[in-house]
């Protein structure tokens, strides 16, 4: 038999943040530093409705999601600040291509929102995420749709986990893969 997973806050499957706070944030250590491609959220449903009357909704409005080699926010790189979504169009589960390298992936959720012209956001920060998926490459020095192909030789630490342009060249190299330079 099929089943789909019911997202609640009573089976204690979701991370569940303090009432009545201005700052909410989750993060997940991922022990080293990783190449990442996406990373999809899962948030609180209690198996409701996921429609502007559903109260879940105006709470993840608004979210940040970074990632970063420490926990520290302003350390980290953006991936997406929700500032769009309304209460009729905020998703449940939530895709978010975050193509860098790092070893926290953080969520962090604000109130009030700044000049915030959407309806009704939650006037309380929370954190009710139920499942949080980090995908990517293991190792920051691969790359690639299925992270066999490694990082050319002449990058100096990583590239980029699809294309596999460096970021920085051995001194002597140059290109998009540190591919002209030295004979």
């Amino acid at each position: 038999m099929d089943r789909k997973p019911i997202f609640t806050h009573t089976g204690y499957q979701c991370s569940i943040s303090a009432n009545a706070q201005t700052q909410a944030a989750w993060w997940v250590n991922l022990t080293e530093i990783r190449s990442i491609r996406n990373v999809i959220i899962y948030y609180r449903t209690d198996d409701i409705i996921w429609d502007e009357n559903n109260g879940y909704t105006a709470r993840f409005m608004g979210f940040y999601l970074y990632v970063s080699n420490t926990t520290n926010i302003e350390n980290g790189y953006l991936c997406f600040h929700d500032t769009n979504y309304t209460r009729a169009t905020i998703p449940a589960v939530a895709n978010i291509s975050c193509p860098v390298h790092g070893q926290y992936v953080i969520y962090y959720n604000e109130r009030p929102i700044k000049n915030d012209n959407r309806t009704e956001p939650s006037v309380n920060a929370h954190s009710e995420l139920c499942e949080v998926e980090v995908y990517g490459c293991s190792s920051p020095r691969h790359y690639g749709r299925d992270c066999s192909k490694p990082c050319p030789n002449n990058c100096i630490d990583f590239c980029h986990i699809n294309s596999g342009s460096c970021n920085l060249c051995t001194p002597g190299f140059k290109g998009s893969q540190c591919e002209q330079g030295k004979c």
